[in-house]
């Protein structure tokens, strides 16, 4: 298994990045084999000698603030134009970077392609539940405009997701919206609930409210990226607030940390392509590998394509 690593993507790189990939070494039992992605002569003094990694010389950056498909055009020897070569032509099995979200997506879209019968590739988050389990809502930015059918499909999506990586044997599929009642919402939510309903291949259960988000009534949650980031942004800031209030010791609270999760897959492309935070740190980026190396282990991509084929 060969795992690319954009060196140079995210706020703290490329040392945080390095402290990263120590991290995941320690802990795997099986580490893949690591694609270091970046400007050599800033990676070699920061890896220790015999660090088990190849380093692929990328001279250029694409910056956080630059636009995204404009510098991927210009930028062909950065490192994210780069991974995605690599990633496209085989030479990795998964690419990750915590560099511009929205090159990232560009690349993902344009270099590896959605998965055929995908309207529209998802991205989600984590969604910690009070009973110690785990959810997911999706979509959380990358579409805010969608259609019925998109909402349709992302069930589809997070359910594989949910099974395959989550280990939720029978995920339960909500809708999020501002009723339990059938007929509830707005006309995006009155279209999709008919067709959430009639999909065979989900288990779905009806409305979900936004109190209902962190307990057990769904484990896959669907809405528009619109309404899904801006759940994702207040989330995050719980944990801020329990910072910023001295709440250290509540296990759950921490679970809102970004850095347990590390980063979010792009689901429906056709190869694994994991988006971590900006702000990423060496946990982060440990998380954000092992990620990529479950998603490899369990070839979601072939169970997707095989899902949207039959």
């Amino acid at each position: 298994m060969n795992i690319g690593i954009d060196m140079m993507g995210g706020d703290f790189a490329p040392l945080e990045a390095v402290k990263g990939l120590q991290l995941y070494l320690s802990k795997s039992v099986r580490p893949a084999n690591l694609f270091c992605i970046g400007d050599e002569a800033v990676l070699t003094p920061l890896l220790p000698s015999g660090f088990p990694a190849r380093i692929v010389h990328a001279p250029q950056v694409i910056d956080m603030h630059e636009h995204p498909t404009k510098a991927l055009k210009e930028k062909q020897q950065s490192s994210i134009a780069i991974g995605f070569h690599l990633l496209a032509t085989g030479k990795i099995d998964a690419f990750v970077s915590a560099g511009n979200t929205g090159a990232m997506l560009v690349g993902a879209l344009f270099s590896i392609k959605a998965v055929p019968g995908v309207l529209r590739p998802t991205i989600s988050t984590i969604l910690p539940k009070l009973n110690g389990g785990t959810g997911m809502l999706l979509d959380v930015g990358l579409n805010t405009d969608c259609k019925p059918e998109n909402l349709n499909q992302f069930a589809i999506l997070g359910s594989l997701y949910a099974k395959t990586i989550l280990g939720i044997a029978d995920p339960k599929v909500g809708l999020l919206n501002v009723g339990e009642e059938e007929g509830k919402g707005n006309i995006l939510c009155q279209a999709a609930y008919p067709l959430l309903k009639e999909n065979d291949r989900i288990r779905f259960v009806g409305n979900i409210e936004g109190r209902d988000l962190l307990f057990d009534k769904a484990d896959v949650i669907v809405c528009d990226g619109f309404s899904g980031n801006i759940i994702l942004k207040f989330a995050e800031s719980m944990y801020d607030i329990a910072q910023a209030r001295n709440v250290h010791t509540d296990d759950y609270l921490s679970r809102f940390h970004y850095e347990k999760v590390g980063g979010t897959p792009v689901l429906g492309v056709a190869k694994p392509v994991i988006i971590g935070h900006g702000i990423s740190n060496a946990t982060a980026f440990c998380n954000m590998f092992s990620m990529a190396e479950k998603m490899v282990e369990s070839d979601l991509c072939g169970e997707i394509a095989r899902s949207f084929h039959a």
